[in-house]
């Protein structure tokens, strides 16, 4: 088993920065990553980032791209997210999950992770 806990969200606005952090605990050594997803009202979570423990895989959405920073602590098993450049469509619930299968073809689909946190309110203000 593997738990997650996000924190770091909040109310900020647009054009600014914060800085989610996901703590790992319980049988960190058998995942490959942390993924970083965002859930807007009505809408199915949608993929963000993700940071493979061995540095093997980084991977952002288009919309992340150059604005957002994955990284990854393996001492203290936490993967940060840290977000830029703040727009009110990034507005969500930022959850953290965690995934065991090795298939970087698919590291951005929600289906393969198996353990999820209870995520993080993120508010963009106009």
């Amino acid at each position: 088993q593997v738990r997650l806990v996000e924190s770091g969200g909040g109310l900020v606005q647009a054009g600014g920065s914060l800085r989610l952090s996901c703590s790992a605990s319980g049988t960190t050594s058998d995942t490959y990553a942390l993924g970083w997803f965002c859930q807007q009202p009505g809408k199915e979570r949608e993929f963000v980032a993700t940071f493979a423990w061995d540095g093997s895989t980084i991977l952002y959405s288009d919309s992340a791209k150059g604005r957002f920073t994955v990284s990854g602590d393996n001492a203290s098993d936490t993967v940060y997210l840290q977000m830029n450049k703040l727009k009110p469509d990034d507005t969500g619930v930022y959850y953290c999950a965690a995934t065991l299968a090795r298939i970087p073809s698919v590291i951005n689909k929600s289906f393969i992770y198996s353990y999820w946190g209870r995520g993080t309110q993120v508010t963009v203000s106009s």
